[in-house]
């Protein structure tokens, strides 16, 4: 090590970035990063090298996968070139709506101060106008009935929680109580081939979004499935308002999964509302979450539900972290619950 140069620890580093320290570990596995290691086997970040992953936290922001980056850092322009463009037009639909809104609680104001409107009609306008909806149910078991009220619920939530936690059942009720929500079930998987095929059969314009939005994955380099077809098929089909989709990841490799929640979320905000179950840090990327973006936590002791702000020392973050694994984590695992040594 050159003795001038200023080397940081994980944490120093981490909090110079922005990020925490488990994204510096995947930039490290995904060989995005290459940190110099102590005599005694410590990680040190060198000036290049927080250069580096600072490059990588901005492409990231922009909306960037891993794979992405990965090409971009090897000096594949076109792939910024298209990030970019997506980024520019998703930012601009983003002010043309900011701007309506804007318009909006100015005419209401304009109305409230005229007395041509009541307080509970401008409340009512307001909350339509910010493209948010609300949430109010009694819990379903293994719940005892407690009162769930969620104000503004974002552009994208997402529903996580322990094997066990409730979180379908949640999930479920929520589609019935959001008006014009489906429930998007694992059943989808499921001869998922056939039926999304005969989804497409004869309606030229839904093949024609689903095919462009599969591109896109792949381009990205995510991998082209049964599981990924029908799961576009029920994204681009136009009819409710609001999606709630069991389990995101089920069926979906890695980059697929990042290439996905990307796309995701260069949506247009006039796009319809998204409600995912999820338990794969590559769908749910902490460090990621944005301000339309909602985060869900079912405890595993059964306590009520709660909404958690992703980041570090927040009511419940601890907890959301434990319930996430990467997906080659998700895959081994499948369906195990619980272990135990049987004497």
């Amino acid at each position: 090590m050159n003795s001038t140069a200023q080397y940081l620890n994980p944490s120093e580093a981490a909090k110079q970035l922005g990020v925490s320290t488990k994204a510096l570990r995947l930039y490290e596995e995904r060989g995005l990063l290459r940190p110099l290691r102590t005599t005694a086997g410590w990680r040190a970040y060198s000036p290049d090298e927080m250069m580096r992953a600072s490059e990588i936290v901005e492409l990231r922001a922009l909306g960037l996968s891993l794979t992405e980056i990965a090409r971009v850092l090897s000096g594949e322009v076109p792939v910024l070139r298209r990030a970019l463009a997506a980024h520019e037009a998703s930012l601009e639909a983003r002010a043309r709506g900011v701007h309506t809104t804007i318009l909006r609680v100015r005419k209401l104001r304009s109305e409230l101060d005229s007395g041509t409107m009541s307080v509970a009609s401008v409340v009512s306008s307001i909350r339509q106008a910010s493209n948010t909806i609300s949430v109010a149910l009694d819990l379903p078991w293994p719940w005892g009935g407690e009162r769930f009220e969620i104000p503004e619920l974002r552009h994208m939530t997402f529903i996580t929680g322990p094997l066990g936690s409730g979180k379908t059942r949640l999930a479920m009720r929520m589609a019935d109580v959001i008006p014009g929500a489906l429930f998007v079930g694992e059943d989808r998987l499921k001869d998922s081939a056939v039926a999304a095929r005969e989804m497409l059969d004869g309606n030229t314009e839904l093949e024609a979004r689903v095919r462009r939005s599969v591109a896109e994955i792949v381009e990205a380099g995510g991998s082209e499935t049964d599981a990924l077809l029908a799961l576009f098929t029920a994204l681009e089909a136009e009819g409710p308002p609001v999606l709630v989709i069991d389990m995101l990841e089920e069926g979906l490799d890695t980059a697929t999964q990042e290439a996905l929640i990307c796309l995701l979320r260069r949506r247009a905000p006039e796009a319809r509302q998204l409600i995912f179950l999820t338990r794969s840090s590559s769908i749910l990327d902490v460090d990621l979450v944005g301000p339309d973006e909602t985060i869900i936590l079912c405890p595993a002791n059964h306590s009520p539900p709660m909404i958690v702000a992703p980041y570090s020392g927040t009511p419940g973050y601890e907890a959301l972290i434990t319930c996430l694994a990467t997906p080659s984590v998700r895959a081994r695992t499948a369906g195990v619950v619980a272990m135990r040594r049987i004497e």
